[in-house]
């Protein structure tokens, strides 16, 4: 039985090359279920996720890394999240039937934040035009240019499971390539099927058999949405009383829907008036920007 909804670490010692494997299987139909886009357009988001989590296993940090695409294509938003304790959670805002055409087509003349939010530190932005092939070349630019780390990603995605390997070579070793183009051509050798069929390790063996490399435990990935009601009242007091007063005395009360996991929030008269007596309170975590 395959592995599922894990990340696995791994390391080649004797090079200083890094790589990560992660497969969604639950956490990503359990995504799925709240997307009203075409599949097509839905599998940008399984990568999207998927690229999240390996991108945000490369750093040390408590928090959540964002990626969110903008742009005039197919597909007009899309957010993927992950926290440092490998929770996910995402939405894409596109055509609801119908074929998106290729990756350009899709996004349009488009680009790509990644945001860095620790819990108790400043906030790293960095942004990449949604130029390319696929998501995958989208991201090994950034860390080509903005990064300086030679980087390389693949990315699967239908609608039963997502898989994505990610190789990296360490600060240290960034003065000696031979290693590291001998593994990346290696690397280049697997299959989409491969990767979205054989375990970690299994494909481990078959790409780098010669190799000498260390094999982590894996990491469990959750989909996890953080949304609350608190955060709801929070938006809600920004939004002033007026236009609250507005909604309530046309339809009687007020309901928010999360579009990460479509868990629905419902204010009456009474709860607005509350909570509009209170002042903001600071969430624990930082808000996503959508």
């Amino acid at each position: 039985m395959s592995q599922q909804d894990v990340l696995h670490r791994f390391l080649f010692e004797e090079l200083g090359i890094r790589g990560l494997w992660v497969r969604l299987a639950k956490s990503w139909q359990t995504a799925q279920l709240h997307q009203k886009s075409s599949i097509e357009v839905q599998l940008q988001l399984g990568q999207a996720l998927t690229a999240v989590v390996l991108l945000s296993s490369t750093i040390k940090f408590k928090g959540s890394l964002i990626l969110q695409a903008q742009g005039d294509g197919a597909i007009k938003t899309l957010v993927a999240q992950a926290t440092h304790d490998r929770k996910i959670r995402g939405l894409v805002i596109g055509k609801e039937t119908g074929q998106a055409g290729n990756f350009q087509n899709m996004f349009g003349d488009g680009r790509l934040v990644i945001t860095v939010s620790p819990d108790n530190a400043s906030t790293y932005q960095g942004i990449v035009p949604l130029t390319g092939d696929n998501l995958a070349t989208v991201l090994e630019n950034y860390f080509i240019h903005s990064e300086q780390l030679n980087t390389k990603l693949w990315l699967f995605a239908d609608t039963g499971q997502t898989t994505g390997l990610l190789i990296q070579e360490l600060p240290s070793q960034q003065n000696d390539n031979t290693g590291w183009d001998r593994i990346a051509i290696l690397a280049d050798t697997v299959t989409g099927r491969e990767l979205q069929t054989l375990d970690c390790e299994d494909m481990l063996y078959r790409l780098f058999n010669e190799e000498k490399v260390r094999l982590y435990d894996a990491e469990a990935v959750t989909f996890d949405c953080s949304c609350s009601r608190l955060k709801i009242e929070n938006a809600l007091r920004l939004i002033g009383r007026e236009e609250l007063d507005s909604v309530l005395k046309e339809r009687g009360h007020i309901e928010v829907n999360c579009e990460f996991c479509n868990k629905q929030y419902r204010f009456d008269p009474i709860d607005v008036e509350h909570l509009l007596r209170q002042s903001i309170t600071p969430p624990n975590d930082p808000e996503l920007r959508h």
